[in-house]
């Protein structure tokens, strides 16, 4: 029996892209020998995005045209089209092709040998110095921090067997941490490596304020820690601050010239105080934050339409 694999596909900016991304996925399912269908989901680009990809769906039955009504993030768009793909398998990659389609080839093998998930390992990044740091950093943390064993330098680009896929459609949440919830759901997963390319079109979409927020989503998504951490600060200052008081109290008996004195020392203490509130409370706003954007129910995503071109499905 032929397998089926989806490839999803989030977009964004990607016009220049997409005719490469489309070639190059056609050229591997081929390859391989599978029946497929390739899910572009167009996440409010506000470049020539819908046009070109109505296009591809007159020209190839496989191809599906999602659009959405705003951009909702990669996440969502993955989502997005997770929800409608019906094959076997479903592969997530980004639409700036820095995840190289051919790689899919090795991922089948993988998934052949009995394999749940296979997902891609970054092992280089053609990108700045500091960069590459920093997602090493990132991923470092998180690994360390996170209840749930996530594979370090992993992605969303992987292949998911539709048992897992069903799994994750099933999430009620709205914020969303993919490759978080892929590694919850357990299952036998293994890793591919490979050299992650520059964009190959364009300018990245990235910059140090979205990557601190990615940070973010995912250790308050998958960690307690920080919590942990606001109790260790909380009992650490009580421990300093009995001790301060039995050493002035000490000072003030047996060496009254030795013992602080003045306001300089008491906005320090006030100031050390009051920083470690407020990054408690910082803390708490985070957990606070998305326990708000669980409770309004809001829908994950707002398709404006879909474009096919495959009789049977419509």
């Amino acid at each position: 029996m032929v397998k089926k694999i989806s490839a999803v596909i989030a977009c964004y900016k990607d016009e220049q892209a997409i005719p490469h991304m489309y070639r190059r996925l056609t050229e591997t399912f081929v390859k391989i020998g599978v029946d497929y269908e390739i899910i572009f989901v167009n996440d409010g680009s506000p470049d020539n995005t819908e046009t070109l990809l109505a296009g591809l769906v007159q020209k190839d039955g496989h191809v599906i045209a999602v659009n959405h009504s705003r951009n909702f993030s990669s996440q969502m768009a993955f989502t997005s089209g997770m929800d409608i793909a019906t094959g076997d398998a479903v592969v997530l990659l980004d639409g700036d092709l820095q995840d190289p389609p051919e790689l899919i080839e090795q991922f089948y093998g993988k998934w052949n040998q009995g394999f749940d998930v296979v997902y891609g390992v970054r092992t280089k990044r053609e990108a700045p110095l500091m960069m590459q740091a920093a997602y090493k950093a990132f991923y470092f943390i998180f690994h360390k921090l996170s209840y749930v064993r996530i594979p370090l330098n992993a992605g969303d680009f992987s292949l998911m067997d539709r048992k897992v896929v069903d799994v994750m459609k099933s999430f009620p949440e709205r914020d969303r941490f993919l490759r978080g919830l892929r590694a919850w759901t357990g299952f036998k997963q293994t890793g591919v490596d490979y050299l992650r390319p520059e964009r190959m079109f364009g300018k990245t979409t990235n910059n140090l304020w979205k990557n601190m927020n990615w940070a973010t989503k995912g250790i308050f998504s998958f960690s307690y820690i920080p919590l942990e951490l606001m109790s260790f600060f909380s009992a650490l200052v009580f421990v300093l601050a009995v001790l301060g008081m039995i050493l002035q109290i000490m000072l003030r008996l047996l060496w009254p010239s030795m013992a602080p004195r003045g306001v300089t020392t008491t906005i320090i203490v006030v100031l050390f105080i009051g920083s470690i509130q407020l990054l408690g409370i910082s803390v708490l706003g985070q957990y606070i934050g998305k326990i708000f954007e669980e409770v309004k129910q809001r829908p994950k995503y707002l398709v404006k339409s879909v474009f096919r071109n495959d009789p049977s499905r419509k």
